[in-house]
């Protein structure tokens, strides 16, 4: 048995966010250390606490290698989360651990460890590091005790995943598995172009396709800069700004306005995003992109609002109208460009094939990825069921909603973040059939888990406190997982994302989950289907 393990800690990049969670991370480390002395192990934190920074957190890869430079590369290592993290902060330290490694986190929405660390396990899988994986409310349930005794003699912690089984093209309908397979085919002859301006966003390694992974698609990057998308915005005219925000007051959309630009939302940032928007799908028709990621946080966010208005517009098929500047030709007329948020190519790859696909079994595209943030059980209003709670700050499409753009609202993003604002695209997802995925890189191979789930409507109350306990602003999806518990989704996602488009009825959700799979099978990637009977 272990009798001493070093905790890390990864935090966020920007100081502001790292001071306003530190509270959050030290009462969570308390609980671990308590449960570790209670176990006879003793614990050395890899960092200290910085006064002059005001947090405790690696805060920068360069302070990340000074951390693990003093640490034993035998020694057993947790890294301990209840913050949003950026991976390439310790990724390089445990890319050359030799000791057992566990990472934790809180079951907590507060702020969004669960998503960190789901982050940090993609990163590690992707990079093929050994690593086992706890999480906890407390600290004190069996759940959490038994696979750190585990751990802590065995070096490893085994999770029950046996919801997750190989796709087998002859145990499915045969005719979605064709038209899958013909649509895939398809794809990889006529290829596609993934617009991506500036790869990584904070750290998210397990959000970069390797080129050659990604080319044997049929899909191929053009490598696009925020600064120009931040110059093309700066040509689009007053006017042009003016018309796009008109249409979406034309549909009902509701923009919570406040008279301070230091934490509301004015409408000079909603002008220009606005304009972000049309020099978006400008820059998109230029090099002919079909689908396109914006970094929008280190960099963007020091130039010009958050671009989630932006993303969420993109990837609605309704939207405003968008005009080349010399021809006058309406771009991308009647289509989404569908968009993933955060440059997370994964998604981007997926948010492609699940739009066309789509397209071709006549359902409505429109998909997003969300975060996989936090759930509960839920009990009443005829439903019984453990409720996750997905969330995305940008990226989700008005036609998600329940009310579509009348039930779309836009709040101003949270200034510890954003100091120069924007709005979100906020509203309640509406109940309905979905198929969820997720693509990621395992054993230099691509992969996609893919299952079956509903979104469901829960009372204002608990909708609301759903909402308290995480980011009031962004827009919120109830999901129920079919086949799938709350731990097992935990032991097998790769991802801090999860894909999500809606099928007509639960019949049209199956059909549709085989053609992808089929689909992707064609496109070189390995599926699994998780709690898929």
């Amino acid at each position: 048995m272990t009798k001493k393990v070093i905790l890390i800690a990864s935090g966020d990049l920007r100081t502001s966010a790292n001071q306003t969670c530190e509270a959050a991370q030290v009462a969570m480390e308390a609980q671990i250390v308590a449960a570790l002395e209670r176990a006879g192990v003793s614990v050395e934190r890899g960092h200290s606490f910085d006064p002059k920074k005001g947090h405790g957190f690696i805060d920068s890869q360069k302070y990340g290698m000074e951390v693990f430079r003093g640490i034993d590369p035998e020694a057993p290592l947790i890294v301990a989360e209840a913050v949003w993290q950026y991976s390439h902060h310790v990724l390089h330290g445990l890319v050359t651990h030799k000791g057992p490694i566990l990472t934790v986190a809180n079951w907590s929405g507060t702020w969004p460890g669960l998503v960190g660390m789901l982050n940090l396990n993609g990163s590690l899988t992707k990079a093929g590091v050994n690593y086992s994986t706890l999480w906890s409310e407390d600290f004190t349930d069996e759940f959490f005790l038994k696979g750190l005794r585990q751990w802590l003699s065995e070096g490893v912690v085994t999770h029950d995943t046996s919801h997750a089984k190989p796709f087998e093209a002859s145990a499915a309908p045969a005719g979605a598995v064709q038209l899958g397979a013909d649509f895939g085919r398809a794809l990889k002859t006529r290829k596609a172009i993934m617009g991506v301006f500036d790869e990584g966003c904070m750290g998210m390694f397990n959000g970069i396709l390797p080129d050659d992974l990604l080319h044997a698609t049929g899909v191929f990057k053009e490598r696009l800069s925020q600064s120009a998308l931040y110059a093309k915005t700066l040509t689009v005219g007053d006017d042009e700004a003016q018309a796009v925000y008109q249409w979406l007051l034309d549909k009902g959309m509701t923009f919570h306005f406040g008279p301070d630009e230091t934490t509301d939302l004015t409408e000079a940032q909603v002008l220009l995003q606005c304009k972000m928007y049309i020099a978006a799908l400008r820059i998109a028709d230029e090099f002919g992109c079909d689908t396109i990621g914006i970094q929008y946080q280190q960099g963007l966010k020091d130039l010009a609002p958050a671009s989630d208005l932006v993303e969420g517009l993109l990837n609605n098929v309704s939207r405003p109208p968008v005009t080349h500047e010399t021809t006058g030709e309406e771009l991308y007329a009647g289509e989404a460009l569908p968009h993933f948020n955060e440059v997370d190519e994964a998604a981007g790859l997926d948010a492609l094939v699940t739009y066309r696909l789509w397209r071709a079994l006549g359902y409505s595209p429109e998909t997003t990825l969300h975060d996989l943030r936090w759930g509960r059980q839920y009990t009443g209003a005829g439903i019984d069921a453990y409720v996750w709670v997905f969330l995305i700050s940008g990226a989700a499409p008005p036609e998600h909603f329940i009310g579509g753009y009348a039930g779309t609202s836009s709040e101003r993003q949270p200034p510890m973040y954003f100091h120069l604002g924007g709005g979100t695209v906020k509203g309640i997802s509406k109940p309905g059939d979905i198929v969820w995925s997720r693509i990621y890189v395992k054993d230099n191979a691509l992969k996609c888990d893919l299952g079956l789930g509903e979104v469901v409507e829960l009372p204002k109350e608990e909708t609301d406190e759903r909402w308290n306990l995480t980011t009031p602003q962004w827009p919120i999806m109830h999901a129920v997982l079919q086949g799938v518990t709350r731990d097992q989704m935990m032991a097998q996602h790769k991802a801090n994302h999860i894909q999500v488009a809606y099928t007509p009825d639960a019949d049209a959700a199956q059909r549709a989950l085989y053609a992808k799979a089929a689909a992707l099978e064609e496109l070189g990637i390995a599926v699994t289907l998780c709690g898929v009977s």
